[in-house]
């Protein structure tokens, strides 16, 4: 009874029992989510996205983070699923490393709309959350790394992430709990070929995920029928994914203990499997003075997973050198940091990091794969480099920065904040959302809470 083990697990948290360090990681983690959302509304996509659901012809139940002071409620649903897209367009969202997931993208928007839609309060809105990184969390790894090849799992394991959270505001029983991750994982679906031609389809995946997940639990809410073991089952969930699941890590773990704890933050606007070698490249820079034009080549040593996924020579657009840890690292030395700005065409098409490039090995480390095996949540890498007269040069990171045990502390995601908000609303706006988030547990109706956020004096 795996399922139902879960969803017992899950209906037991609640904001009174969490510890303060879990209540606090929460906050960082829906500040980090809601200044990608925001940022993440200029892009192309995303406005295509929003253009192709059309007008909305539905109840104005909560907003929608796209830059307008006015006209930007939507239904819960279609809100949820534009914000959850937006916030994982710019590859800029958190991530927790064990799972392979990006749960802030499928959590907080759920969180966020129907918080509003309902008025509840932002203890619930921090509770919820916990619950739906718990069950992305654990289903995550119970399938993976090997479920990663073929299948996104922020998307197939979102489903998951959005209808915890989700039947967590509602506060469904442990019933139809069970009933709600049914629904939400028969609907669970994304797919990695895309990458292959740097479409837009990953950030659809989140959306969806979050749009199922929070239909799961109103079904459910409803009464509606639903598998009883969508995880364990023979034509269930994870053996539909994985060929050998990670059963364990569905149940384990004291009750005490919150997967979200685990989570790590980006301080790189690209996939997070090149942000091991990003990383030492930006210390061997600092350093040694290091410079595109005085580097030869770059050997990167790693596990498996991430040569797979961003050992790429040639991206063909900006969005696809988010996935090549060859243009992270031409990037870095040239220009020191990978925000946004830093992916695009302009920069795709410099000559120096052209010619980089191809002098960028990545080989798979046979110690480094069987260390990722055993302890998932270790994303590590070797880099060895090769000045232009003959030296070398070696770095091995074991935690990149923004990982737990090297991470971001809240001003540094409250500035990450701000640099990514200010573009799109006034500085007093970003302030005032940055203060909301940082004050959750005093909130009381979170609609009348965000409605002050967006309140301006004339």
């Amino acid at each position: 009874m795996i399922t139902r083990n879960l969803a017992m697990r899950l209906h037991g948290i609640k904001y009174d029992v969490l510890p303060e360090e879990t209540r606090r990681m929460a906050k960082k983690c829906i500040l980090d989510w809601l200044g990608c959302a925001i940022r993440g509304w200029t892009q192309p996509g995303i406005r295509k996205l929003a253009s192709a659901l059309g007008v909305n012809s539905g109840p104005e139940e909560a907003t929608m983070f796209n830059g307008e002071l006015s006209g930007c409620t939507n239904t819960a649903l279609h809100a949820a699923l534009l914000n959850s897209a937006a916030s994982h367009s710019l590859d800029f969202d958190d991530l927790h490393n064990a799972s392979i997931v990006h749960l802030g993208c499928v959590t907080v928007p759920a969180a966020f709309a129907i918080a509003e839609a309902r008025r509840l309060s932002g203890k619930e809105i921090i509770s919820s959350i916990v619950a739906g990184y718990e069950a992305g969390a654990r289903i995550g790894e119970s399938v993976n790394p090997e479920s990663y090849h073929f299948w996104h799992t922020t998307a197939t394991v979102g489903t998951f992430s959005s209808s915890a959270t989700a039947a967590s505001l509602l506060n469904l029983d442990i019933d139809q709990i069970v009933e709600c991750l049914g629904s939400a994982g028969t609907q669970s679906a994304g797919l990695w070929e895309f990458l292959a031609d740097g479409a837009m389809s990953k950030t659809l995946h989140t959306g969806k995920a979050v749009y199922a997940g929070m239909l799961s639990a109103k079904l459910s809410e409803a009464g509606f029928t639903a598998a009883k073991k969508i995880l364990e089952g023979e034509k269930g969930f994870c053996l539909a994914v994985s060929p050998k699941p990670h059963w364990q890590a569905l149940t384990d773990g004291e009750l005490s203990q919150y997967k979200i704890d685990e989570n790590s933050f980006k301080p790189y606007a690209c996939c997070k499997h090149t942000h091991p070698a990003n990383y030492a490249m930006q210390l061997l820079k600092a350093e040694h003075g290091l410079k595109v034009d005085n580097v030869k080549s770059v050997e990167v040593r790693t596990n498996n997973v991430a040569k797979n996924l961003v050992d790429n020579k040639t991206p063909q657009n900006p969005y696809g050198s988010k996935f090549s840890v060859q243009f992270c690292i031409a990037a870095i030395l040239k220009y020191g940091k990978l925000g946004i700005d830093e992916f695009c065409e302009e920069n795709l098409a410099d000559e120096d990091i052209r010619r980089l490039m191809p002098n960028i090995d990545v080989y798979v480390d046979e110690n480094l794969e069987k260390e990722f095996i055993e302890r998932p949540e270790r994303w590590s890498a070797k880099l060895s480099v090769e000045d232009i007269n003959g030296n070398k040069l070696d770095r091995f990171v074991e935690y990149p920065k923004g990982d737990p045990p090297n991470p971001l502390a809240w001003e540094e995601i409250a500035d990450k904040f701000m640099a990514l908000v200010e573009p799109c609303y006034d500085r007093a706006i970003a302030e005032k959302l940055c203060a909301m988030v940082d004050n959750m547990e005093e909130i009381s109706d979170f609609r009348a809470a965000l409605k002050h956020c967006f309140q301006t004096t004339q």
